[in-house]
């Protein structure tokens, strides 16, 4: 009629499972860890890193778009900072994280600019 003591405590939901069946708790979590990193953290180091690589290889004479879609000419090169000729004459400072894009001079013009 009366229930053991050991008997009470595995109906009163007392923790049956050692560390496997916490490890098979925690896998999804693991698992949803590692797909962030490979789909989201890995991409987006491997995106800096190139544009590191772009940003050290910057000169003179470079055509290059900054992130606002401004286009213009590196005349002066600097470590932080790279003076842009945006215009005949006109030359502007601009940090160097804000250039997207590094158009160098071999680059073949549009099919329809015309020729100056």
């Amino acid at each position: 009629m009366f229930a053991t003591p050991a008997y009470a405590q595995a109906a009163a939901g007392a923790p049956t499972g050692g560390p496997q069946d916490m490890l098979i708790q925690f896998l999804p979590l693991i698992g949803l860890v590692i797909l962030f990193y490979f789909l989201m953290i890995r991409p987006q180091q491997r995106r800096m890193k190139q544009h590191q690589q772009m940003l050290g290889g910057l000169k003179r004479g470079d055509t290059v778009v900054l992130s606002s879609g401004m286009i213009g000419k590196v005349v002066r090169v600097e470590d932080k900072e790279v003076g842009l000729e945006i215009a005949t004459g006109v030359t502007v400072k601009v940090v160097k994280t804000m250039i997207a894009d590094v158009r160098t001079r071999g680059e073949p013009s549009a099919a329809n600019d015309s020729k100056v």
